[in-house]
């Protein structure tokens, strides 16, 4: 139990410091003077405002969308307090990743009397919604931006070149005859090994979250509220555009380029996204045209907005949750 504590212990330092270091190499150059500055005296906080109203409404759907998958269960939860759950998740994500899940799962379970085992399943298909949102809007990037990234490329000779090194590398593909080499010797003890068990318990969640999918009772407001939610979640991104004079004039795709790549720096495995989101934003950004003083601003002004909602509202959450179930007898 002991070494246990311990693993996870180390597990978030490890990951918190990778965070960290990301962040530091991103930022350790920049004038803090002029990013103060700018943030002090150039920014139209109202869009900013408007993105953490956004932010709120898909929170609020996927609570209306958790409760639904919930309902074949033979439940009918409250939907404050599925909120509230969804926003404890939130604030124990920004702890340690994928800690949230667990979390919500245990204070829904808590207060409203559901098996916390069946509600985990529902969590597993709804992260496997959330994967196939995320991977429909990559396709949709790579296809409308793919011109986008060839200028990117044409005007920064140095990363082709790279890139090119890379594909053509007989490293590369050497090590990827070994590894086939490997798994093919040892497949009988890799059968056998942790990981391997990992993967397969993963698979059987996977087909789990997609017989619960089929359980659905109103499968069209599932549909709609998915949609929404990641709608949303992209505009909370763009809309902050216009609080710069150096974003205000990009597309809405080029703030779908940029939520897609920032999304796959926030599932990265550290702390709240923190570094691997910045990094992804004023890499996206810098397609754009955008310079790369000026993406860390957009980048440092967005993450540190969101984060801050979802700690206001996962602590505010943390103390209504016991005082709005007093009823019940529960305690903190």
């Amino acid at each position: 139990m002991l070494k246990k504590k311990f693993l996870k212990a180390l597990r978030f330092l490890v990951f918190f410091a990778i965070g960290v270091v990301i962040f530091w190499l991103i930022y350790k150059d920049q004038d803090l003077g002029r990013i103060t500055n700018i943030l002090k005296h150039d920014v139209n906080y109202s869009w900013v405002w408007f993105s953490l109203f956004l932010g709120l409404l898909s929170h609020i759907s996927r609570s209306i969308r958790w409760n639904l998958m919930i309902e074949p269960l033979g439940h009918k939860p409250w939907i404050f307090n599925t909120f509230l759950a969804v926003m404890v998740g939130y604030l124990m994500n920004l702890a340690l990743p994928r800690m949230g899940e667990i979390s919500r799962c245990g204070v829904l379970s808590r207060y409203e009397k559901i098996s916390f085992t069946k509600l985990v399943g529902t969590v597993v298909a709804e992260r496997i919604i959330d994967v196939l949102m995320l991977l429909l809007l990559t396709l949709l990037v790579i296809i409308t931006q793919f011109g986008e990234v060839l200028k990117f490329l044409s005007k920064n000779p140095e990363i082709e070149d790279k890139v090119v090194l890379l594909v053509q590398s007989p490293i590369l593909y050497g090590a990827a005859t070994i590894v086939i080499i490997l798994f093919y010797v040892y497949r009988k003890n890799l059968k056998r090994s942790i990981f391997f068990k990992k993967i397969e318990g993963t698979v059987n969640n996977f087909k789990e979250g997609l017989n619960s999918i089929k359980r659905i009772k109103r499968k069209w407001a599932f549909i709609l509220h998915s949609v929404f939610i990641w709608l949303m979640y992209y505009l909370m991104l763009y809309v902050v555009f216009f609080a710069f004079d150096f974003t205000k004039a990009l597309s809405p795709l080029a703030g779908l380029t940029t939520f897609v790549l920032a999304s796959f720096g926030m599932v990265a495995p550290v702390q709240g996204g923190i570094g691997a989101w910045h990094f992804m934003v004023k890499e996206a950004l810098s397609l754009y045209g955008v310079a790369n003083e000026n993406g860390v601003i957009f980048a440092l002004l967005d993450h540190t907005a969101m984060t801050a909602m979802l700690i206001f509202l996962g602590l505010g959450s943390l103390l209504i949750l016991p005082f709005i179930n007093r009823k019940k007898g529960d305690v903190l």
